[in-house]
């Protein structure tokens, strides 16, 4: 039995509407009104059907009840066996766009009444489908000849609903990409915190392994006949003006401490939330059921606190030029805030990725087509040829 689960069945009220709240309860809301408003539809279609219509359509229209019912099976969290991650909007609306198909065909025999319906397949199918696509080419025919005799046949009613269910199957393949970006994200934002946290027990365990520490010269200091050196040791939480070994090591060993690495981790990890918190002018959000921004913004975190670590290690190796010791802790502690924010420098081109995974989601991004000709299907009354137009004829007052 999952955690969930368990508090769920021990912890009642305010927890259960928060766990429902916290799991895309608003789009598991939205399908549960559409599933309502189909089930409305198939039931005064059945009604209808039944004076006239053969035992095919009949079976059609029952199958698409199954559908719904488990549409509404997989959003309603109290009955579905698994926590209501995301992933449950995306399996209930491939039951629903099922069921609204199975409607549809049902409408065969008499195509004609499917007409009103006419403009919203043909903007599911633009939406998903491109322009160079065969079956919108042939859906836009289709739309084109009947907004010109005001009829549509079987065949060509067909070659519609196949159009649509393509486009159902590419939106689909859609909201996969999504989950999975997500997914990955955070596997990799979980094995970034689980890194840190390990270099952080380690150099507690092992604080002078790879201290964080630099030999800062001092030149007012001379060497004298007891051993004394001319630097200073520096290291994020401790100093020691006056080494009292001539070895190197031997002096990082006794200033270091347990919780250089610890207090490095932490401010790289305040910068890199500075800098998640100030890239939320660049995010739109989502209407999607998976936390693609979310997910962003804690990738972060943990790639702060390590590059603010890696930072400090390349310049106490001499990686950057001028800059291979620090005088203070201070300026220690300023330089992995830089380092912190700096890991915008990697995280960006994922930030890029997320929003391209996010608009495509919402469907291919299409140029205009040459000369903007789009057809518009008019919704009023038949008036021969004359009812089919496009933009640019309107737009010339044509």
């Amino acid at each position: 039995m999952g955690l969930g689960r368990w508090i769920r069945r021990r912890v009642p009220g305010r927890y259960s509407e928060w766990y429902r709240e916290r799991h895309s309860w608003e789009l598991g809301e939205d399908t549960l009104a559409s599933v309502r408003k189909l089930r409305a539809l198939i039931g005064e279609r059945k009604r209808a059907m039944q004076a006239s219509g053969g035992p095919e359509g009949q079976k059609i229209l029952g199958a698409a009840e199954e559908e719904l019912e488990c549409a509404e099976k997989t959003v309603t969290f109290d009955v579905h066996r698994r926590a209501p991650f995301g992933s449950h909007v995306t399996v209930a609306q491939i039951h629903l766009n099922t069921a609204r198909l199975l409607w549809l065909k049902s409408f065969l025999p008499s195509p004609d009444e499917v007409a009103p319906y006419l403009p919203g397949l043909l903007a599911v199918v633009r939406e998903h489908l491109t322009r160079d696509d065969p079956r919108r080419i042939a859906t836009e025919i289709v739309m084109e000849k009947y907004a010109r005799r005001r009829l549509i046949d079987e065949t060509e009613l067909i070659a519609v609903l196949e159009a649509v269910e393509v486009a159902h199957g590419v939106a689909l393949r859609e909201k996969l990409r999504a989950g999975s970006f997500v997914r990955i994200v955070c596997g990799v934002a979980v094995f970034l915190f689980v890194l840190a946290t390990m270099v952080a027990v380690l150099t507690a365990v092992f604080p002078d392994s790879v201290p964080l520490c630099f030999d800062s010269p001092r030149p007012s200091a001379e060497p004298t006949e007891s051993g004394k050196v001319s630097y200073a040791i520096v290291c994020p939480t401790s100093s020691q003006n006056s080494p009292q070994s001539t070895e190197l090591d031997q002096n990082f060993a006794a200033v270091t401490t347990w919780g250089d690495y610890l207090v490095v981790e932490i401010v790289g990890l305040v910068a890199a939330g500075v800098a998640a918190a100030s890239a939320l002018r660049k995010i739109r959000g989502t209407s999607t059921s998976y936390p693609v921004p979310v997910t962003l913004a804690a990738l972060k975190l943990p790639a702060g606190a390590l590059t603010a670590v890696l930072g400090l290690l390349l310049m106490r190796g001499g990686f950057v030029p001028g800059l291979t010791a620090l005088d203070s802790s201070a300026q220690i502690i300023a330089w992995a805030v830089i380092f912190g924010y700096s890991q915008e420098l990697f995280t960006k081109w994922v930030d890029r990725q997320g929003q391209r995974v996010l608009e495509s989601v919402h469907g291919p991004l299409d140029p205009p087509a040459p000369g903007g000709r789009t057809t518009v299907i008019h919704s009023g009354p038949a008036h021969g040829a004359g009812s089919a137009k496009t933009r640019s004829d309107e737009e010339a007052g044509g």
